[in-house]
């Protein structure tokens, strides 16, 4: 009775799910991939999938702290910085409504 209840369950992949099997080297071509397989063999590629893309997320992260870096470098070169610019910003901000009040009391 229990061997009956142990049936191997397949799954049939989705294109996408082809690509995972792909892109983890699971597979070589699509062309070998089978129209049913095991649904571990899918969970295994979809976590490999996911931690290759987390890696590449990292990587992306850093480049992008690099890049802040070298922009921030080179926007204290010029003396620019975020308390000088709210100021300007400010300044302009308060020469306008000095201007519109003298307008409205012509």
């Amino acid at each position: 009775a229990e061997q009956a209840h142990r049936v191997v369950a397949s799954y049939k992949p989705s294109k996408f799910d082809k690509k995972i099997l792909l892109w983890t080297g699971r597979f070589k071509t699509e062309e070998e991939i089978p129209l049913r397989i095991p649904p571990e063999m899918l969970d295994k590629a979809r976590n490999k999938a996911r931690v290759k893309a987390c890696y590449i997320m990292i990587g992306l992260s850093i480049i992008a702290c690099f890049a802040v870096i070298a922009s921030a470098k080179k926007a204290a070169a010029r003396h620019e910085s975020l308390t000088s610019l709210n100021l300007a910003k400010k300044a302009k901000w308060r020469e306008e409504a000095a201007l519109a009040a003298e307008a409205k009391t012509k």
